[in-house]
Parts: C-alpha cells; sequence; structure tokens
C-alpha cells in the first residue's frame, strides 16, 4: 500500500483462515519503507507529466516496489513460493470519477516479473466503469476483519475516511483532507510532518480561513463521494494565502480535520470509533476530535494503525483470488457490488515444442 500522502511503501505479509462466521487474520511481518526522494518528487508532479513520461514513472514505481518486496522476503528469510499473490494498490496520481477514471502507477506486470509472485493491482477501475466512486474501498476489510471493534472505523491518511453501518447497510465516504494538506505546510517549517501535531499547538486558529474550509460544498454533498488531489489543487489549496505563518495554517488545518469528522461522527449518531492512518498518532487532532466528539474515541495497537490499509488491500487480493466482492455499491454508489482488479502472471518461461 502506498498512499496519497507519500510518506512510503507499506509491505505486510497475512496469512488468512476461513472460520464458521469470520476470517481470521495474522500478519507474518510487516515494514514500511520510504520513498526515495527523486521519486517521490518525480510522483508529486505526476499529474503534470505526458503520456510517455507518464509510462516511464509507471515503469519506475513498480520497479521501486519489486525491488523492496524482493529485499523484505530476502530479510525476513520468506519462500516466494508461499506467497499466494502480491496484492498492489499503486500510487494514485489522478483521481477523476465524474469523468469516469481513476489511475493508479505502479506497472503490476513489472512488480511481477521481477518478484516471481503473480500480482493483482487495479482495483478502482472496474467499479468506476460501473457507476462509482472506485472509493473507498476499505470499509471491505473494516467489517470482516474488525467487526465489532467500534460503530464506525476512521483511517486518517492523505484523507480521511469512514465506514459505518446504517440501517445494516455499510455506507463510507472521505470525510476530508488530512495528512497531505498537514505535509505540504509542514515542510514550509523543515519537517516531512507535523509530529504529534506538535506546530499546529504552536500556531492559532485563522477564524476567517476556518469558516471558508468548513463551508466548502464537498461537507453538504450526500454519499457515496471521494476527494482526490485535484479537489484539493482546485477548492482547498486557493482558500490558504501564501502569506499566513506556516503554524497558523497547521492549527487551522488540524481545527478543521477534527471539526469534520466531529460532525460526521455526531451527525450520525455514531457512539464509537476507531481510528486508524498516521493521522490517528496526531495528538493534537486527536485532542481536539475529542473535544468535539463525546463518544468513545479507540486508538489500537501501533501496527494497526500504520498497516490496517495494507492489510485490507491484503484481503482485497484474498477476496479476488476467491471470486468474492471486493467493492460494496452502497458504499461506491456502483451499479452492483464487483469482483475488482487486474492479475498479472509473473511470465514462467514456457519452452517450445521441439
Amino acid at each position: 500500500m502506498s498512499g496519497t500522502s507519500l510518506d512510503g511503501l507499506d509491505i505486510v505479509l497475512v496469512q488468512f483462515e476461513e472460520n464458521v462466521d469470520k476470517i481470521d487474520h495474522t500478519i507474518v511481518c510487516c515494514e514500511a519503507v520510504s520513498y526515495p526522494v527523486d521519486l517521490e518528487e518525480s510522483i508529486k508532479n505526476a499529474h503534470e507529466l505526458k503520456i510517455d513520461q507518464a509510462q516511464v514513472l509507471d515503469k519506475a514505481i513498480g520497479l521501486f516496489f519489486a525491488a523492496q518486496v524482493n529485499a523484505f522476503i530476502e530479510k525476513n528469510k520468506l519462500d516466494q513460493n508461499d506467497i499466494e499473490a502480491i496484492a498492489a494498490h499503486g500510487q494514485t496520481i489522478l483521481h477523476q470519477p465524474e469523468n469516469g477514471f481513476t489511475l493508479q502507477l505502479g506497472c503490476g506486470s513489472t512488480l511481477a516479473y521481477h518478484t516471481g509472485i503473480p500480482v493483482i493491482n487495479d482495483f478502482r477501475s472496474l467499479d468506476v466503469i460501473a457507476g462509482g466512486q472506485g472509493a473507498p474501498l476499505v470499509p471491505k476489510g473494516d467489517f470482516s476483519l474488525f467487526h465489532g471493534k467500534a460503530e464506525a472505523y476512521i483511517n486518517i491518511g492523505g484523507f480521511c475516511n469512514i465506514s459505518f453501518k446504517t440501517k445494516n447497510k455499510i455506507q463510507a465516504f472521505d470525510i476530508c483532507p488530512s495528512n497531505l494538506p498537514l505535509n505540504k505546510y509542514a515542510r514550509l517549517l523543515n519537517a516531512d510532518f507535523d509530529k504529534n501535531g506538535e506546530f499546529a499547538q504552536a500556531g492559532t486558529v485563522n477564524e476567517i480561513l476556518l469558516r471558508k474550509l468548513n463551508e466548502l460544498e464537498y461537507y453538504s454533498e450526500n454519499a457515496p463521494k471521494s476527494l482526490g488531489t485535484e479537489w484539493l489543487n482546485k477548492n482547498f489549496y486557493p482558500l490558504i494565502h501564501e502569506d499566513l505563518e506556516p503554524r497558523t495554517i497547521l492549527r487551522t488545518i488540524s481545527s478543521h480535520i477534527a471539526a469534520q469528522i466531529a460532525n460526521t461522527l455526531n451527525n450520525h449518531k455514531i457512539e464509537s470509533a476507531f481510528f486508524t492512518g498516521g493521522g490517528a498518532k496526531n495528538k493534537f487532532i486527536i485532542q481536539e476530535l475529542k473535544n468535539k466528539y463525546k463518544g468513545d474515541v479507540i486508538i489500537p495497537d501501533t501496527e494497526t494503525i500504520d498497516f490496517k490499509e495494507a492489510l485490507i488491500f491484503a484481503f482485497l487480493g484474498y477476496c479476488y483470488l476467491l471470486n468474492r466482492s471486493t467493492t460494496i455499491e452502497t458504499v461506491t454508489g456502483a451499479a452492483l457490488s464487483l469482483c475488482t482488479g487486474v492479475y498479472h502472471k509473473p511470465g514462467y518461461p514456457i519452452h517450445s515444442q521441439p
């Protein structure tokens, strides 16, 4: 899994076991790997690339993924023949379901060939073709792997998303931007991210900016709905004047994130929420949230916080191999639930007949 916040590649080896009423999972080993600086910069500017340049980047990301998987296998003394498949989310560079497409880079064929392991990727495109948002996909795993932990599941990553049940139907959507804008303005203070929300805590809220952010049209729209970097560039960032002090911006955005999460939980009368993603470690945002939301805020162990999305994409790969649905129609808005993904063979040598 590699998310829009570009904080690196998460790799988990997961073993699944079928039981009568649930699917058990065991994380055998896991690791987070940072992107090389040059590759990270290329990904940040990917939306500006021409077709041939995007193809080059697609293969470069695939090669990086393959190198990290091979190193992970060697480091953990694994046998690649014991691994059924690699489920790879890829790196999202365009997400425009309203125009009928979503694009994640990280060539599946490159990854399969260089690891010798089958790859399943492109989990979102088929859902978009069927009229869905192509997102979120995580709820499929939330309610299969973490059932009963809370009434709602929230991941604070590049964007913040939620999944919960209403009248026994799963709903899910992106709540608001999260780590993407926070990381952007933390870099103005020579940091990759705002650790524990310390920069934000040292700043002051700009009430005018906070009001403008909270009044964005997206927040009054009904689900299913999802966010992408294009929306940030068009709607979110233009509201933030460059002459504002970075700590002020971080404080205001952090307050905005906490307010939008609390509004969502309160409006849907949700009494407990299970938080994962890098933002779950942001102590300032969590405290701000607790000031606005009186339900239970559940923060799990660090491994679950860091690797839940990678774990769930492994689960989606597991579902694909068993020809089960990987999407939920009530969540994405597609015409029906689908078994999405594209399968890439490793390219075993075929010997011609003598």
